[in-house]
């Protein structure tokens, strides 16, 4: 459960869950002010809202999202899992250096754009991220860079 009018880490983190937590995780999108007491009151788990365990956070100086947040709970260390991360968390505002970062904040906006609501947001986005993933294991698999744009995140 977590707020509506999802754009980037709102629709990562459901990615994120049900690739990687829990395949048949169903996610809810509730006004910003109502996502604890409506969690609490359907016995879902929040995320990306103040006051949820999975929300920013800043550690050693570093500003982390709730992607990131989600990883260090369930212990996840696939390794390109890892470079999507340093992605989703630049593109949502926290720290760190990923040129890819502009492009999904920039596809992100148009699908939320385009998207009726943010259940149907998702649906549209969940490819995207799946995409994202596979860009990153072939760029940690062949050392790679992208031909025209310039160089990984590093």
């Amino acid at each position: 459960m977590t707020r509506e009018k999802a754009r980037v880490d709102r629709i990562a983190c459901p990615w994120l869950i049900r690739k990687f937590v829990d395949a048949d995780a169903e996610f809810l999108y509730v006004p910003k002010g109502e996502v604890l007491h409506v969690a609490a009151e359907k016995n879902a788990i929040p995320f990306d809202a103040p006051g949820a365990e999975l929300n920013h956070y800043v550690e050693e100086g570093v500003e982390y999202v709730s992607f990131d947040a989600i990883v260090r709970k369930y212990r996840l260390t696939d390794p390109a899992l890892l470079e999507l991360a340093k992605i989703v968390r630049v593109a949502d505002g926290g720290s760190g250096s990923a040129p890819e970062a502009a492009g999904l904040e920039a596809a992100a906006t148009g699908f939320q754009l385009l998207a009726k609501d943010d259940l149907e947001n998702q649906r549209l986005q969940f490819p995207f991220y799946d995409a994202l993933y596979a860009y990153c294991l072939w760029r940690l698999a062949e050392r790679r860079t992208l031909p025209h744009t310039g160089r990984p995140s590093p």
